[in-house]
């Protein structure tokens, strides 16, 4: 049942993705196209507010989306250790992201176009984890071990693979951007008993994001 609501959003999310705004397509060209595109902050309010807004599907055809996802790769190259970066976090509510690949030879940093989990397992693990948006916050928290993952490339060609370990915490740290929900917020549901703790290693009928 989970798998098919999560297609069901990635289909939706597809057919009604729109063509860039105006607005959107001036901040993704803005300065030197070759170059990093500034990284939003919480502690600037508009900043905040885009990080805090939902994403929606990009066109994967469209020439501003390869200019935006070279120039975020960009932008996490130009941190001290980001391991993975979503594209509100350079103001862009679109479903675009970087995650490095530490599952793979030579931990390669890959971008992932209209990322969809559609399985998680129940097995968590509880593991340290910052953003490159809120700055001094750092704090543990538990993700599946396990996730299914589609996307589509810059091609439009789809894809589908399974993913674990830390890179499975990167990518769901980085989806979670795409659906407005930053690491600070989810500690305060936390605290209130929002999310059900689980011990790492052990299974659970919860149902976390």
């Amino acid at each position: 049942m989970k798998k098919i609501s999560f297609l069901l959003i990635l289909f939706i999310g597809l057919v009604q993705a729109q063509k860039l705004t105006a607005e959107e397509i001036s901040l993704i060209n803005q300065g030197n196209i070759n170059t990093a595109l500034p990284i939003y902050q919480t502690t600037d309010e508009h900043q905040h507010k885009t990080l805090l807004s939902l994403s929606t599907a990009i066109d994967p055809l469209d020439k501003n989306t390869a200019t935006l996802v070279k120039r975020m790769k960009e932008s996490l190259l130009s941190t001290d250790g980001g391991v993975g970066i979503a594209a509100p976090q350079v103001g862009i509510n679109r479903r675009v992201i970087w995650v490095q690949r530490f599952d793979k030879p030579g931990e390669p940093l890959e971008y992932f176009i209209n990322p969809v989990i559609v399985w998680r397992s129940e097995l968590q693990n509880l593991g340290p984890e910052g953003d490159l948006s809120i700055p001094d916050f750092r704090d543990q928290f538990y993700r599946s071990k396990v996730i299914q993952l589609e996307y589509v490339d810059l091609n439009g060609q789809k894809f589908s693979e399974m993913v674990e370990g830390f890179t499975a915490v990167i990518f769901q740290h980085e989806i979670d951007h795409l659906f407005g929900v930053l690491i600070s917020d989810k500690k305060e549901k936390e605290k209130n008993d929002s999310y059900q703790k689980v011990d790492a290693f052990k299974k659970s009928n919860s149902v976390t994001r």
